[in-house]
């Protein structure tokens, strides 16, 4: 067994374990070989949407008939920054479908979303020449437990305690508290993903804006994380209107729309930020994924992929989380204080249990035990001063995604376990 000791600060950030690790190797475990009584409610595995699956096999099947079009795709490398006709094809769509002033050389396609931000990160922030360490403004957390460790350095995100808004007897809303947002002259990006994973939430136009605008004041880059949002693959339940300017990065993501499997992460830039990271692409990986791009490229050149996302993969997961929240209604007692965030977005239902006698994480293994698999909440609230802070002791995610009978029986277990955790408390006292 490797020690800590045997790894450079690089690999002691990477190398021991983390949140995410955790997530994907229960994911893993229980798509492939968890049996029928696991319910997987942890990770961010998307839906298996019939008409989604049948839109891939088409393409598979054009691709393995066309002339050469096999060989393309698996026999040959392409460019560090992606696949020129597909970037020119991303590029192509967002000009006529929203004016955006963009070109082949403002986009760099990655090994999946996560790449991307473990370039970007690591790109802007950390120690740099001159002796500063900059870092990653979070205006929002929760935020996705994916970004924690990706530092190669020291500790790189600064967060700010979101607004709690409650709304009715269940429900709440987490908002962007402006007035405690400072921005000093450390932050080197401003970093929000939208939707927001890992509870729902979906910033605001005016949010946007105005956290846009405090980017621009300090000539930083806002960083939005759009895996799940508009215009693809379109996983908003509310208003959000997709906004780009050369001070905004934007990743997306091929995964959510139903190709998890191809790895294919894609980053609008202004163009020096774009060039460096098809620059980082070369140095880790030689080049990206061709599979991803082969199987989009003629959907994103006909508008295709817009119709998929707004008529099928959209109201699909509309009526997935709709479903989930009535279960989450039918299941809990309403003497019980729980609270659902608004389910805005994203593949998840956030819930709170304010005041729990026990931790999420006993919860977590509580659930573990009767074959419910969730994620404890406190992996979400990374880069906070106040690192005791009750409230991240006190959520859970879980996801909406699986089969109705695997949701459904789950949340009940979910209710069962959180009863009890209240009832334990009030006997012993």
């Amino acid at each position: 067994m490797m020690m800590s000791e045997q790894f450079s600060k690089f690999g002691e950030r990477l190398c021991m374990g983390s949140g995410i690790e955790e997530l994907m190797e229960d994911l893993g475990n229980a798509l492939v070989s968890g049996g029928p009584d696991i319910k997987m409610l942890g990770g961010g595995q998307p839906a298996h949407i019939p008409e989604v699956n049948a839109l891939w096999r088409r393409r598979l099947e054009e691709i393995m008939t066309a002339p050469g079009g096999m060989e393309k795709m698996l026999a040959n490398y392409d460019p560090p920054r992606g696949n020129p006709i597909f970037l020119q094809s991303i590029a192509k769509l967002f000009q006529e479908n929203f004016g955006w002033d963009i070109s082949a050389k403002n986009i760099a396609i990655t090994s999946g979303g996560q790449t991307a931000f473990f370039f970007l990160f690591n790109a802007l922030a950390g120690e740099f020449k001159n002796g500063t360490n900059k870092k990653i403004l979070l205006p929002l957390v929760p935020e996705y437990i994916g970004y924690a460790n990706q530092s190669v350095g020291n500790k790189i995100f600064r967060a700010v305690k979101p607004i709690i808004e409650k709304i009715g007897d269940h429900d709440f809303k987490y908002r962007v508290d402006f007035d405690h947002l400072n921005i000093d002259d450390d932050i080197a990006a401003i970093c929000v993903s939208r939707p927001t994973n890992p509870t729902g939430n979906v910033l605001t136009d005016d949010e946007i804006s105005k956290l846009r605008a405090l980017a621009d004041q300090k000539g930083i880059p806002l960083i939005i994380d759009n895996a799940y949002g508009a215009p693809f693959p379109n996983i908003i339940f509310t208003e959000a209107t997709p906004v780009w300017n050369e001070n905004i990065v934007l990743t997306l993501s091929l995964s959510k729309i139903g190709l998890p499997g191809t790895r294919t992460g894609i980053v609008i830039a202004r163009e020096d930020i774009a060039a460096a990271v098809a620059s980082m692409s070369a140095i880790v990986g030689l080049a990206n994924g061709n599979v991803g791009q082969s199987i989009m490229q003629p959907l994103v050149e006909s508008g295709e992929i817009l119709k998929l996302s707004n008529e099928v993969v959209r109201p699909y997961y509309i009526t997935k989380s709709q479903q989930a929240r009535a279960w989450v209604e039918e299941s809990f007692d309403a003497s019980l204080p729980y609270r659902v965030h608004l389910s805005e977005g994203a593949l998840f239902l956030w819930l709170w249990f304010e005041d729990l006698p026990i931790t999420t994480i006993e919860l977590y293994e509580r659930l573990k035990a009767r074959g419910v698999l969730i994620v404890s909440g406190h992996y979400f609230f990374f880069g906070l001063d106040d690192a005791d802070w009750q409230h991240k002791d006190e959520c859970i995610r879980m996801t909406f995604t699986m089969d109705e009978r695997t949701v459904k029986e789950g949340i009940q277990i979910i209710a069962e376990e959180v009863a009890s955790a209240y009832a334990g408390h009030t006997t012993a006292k």
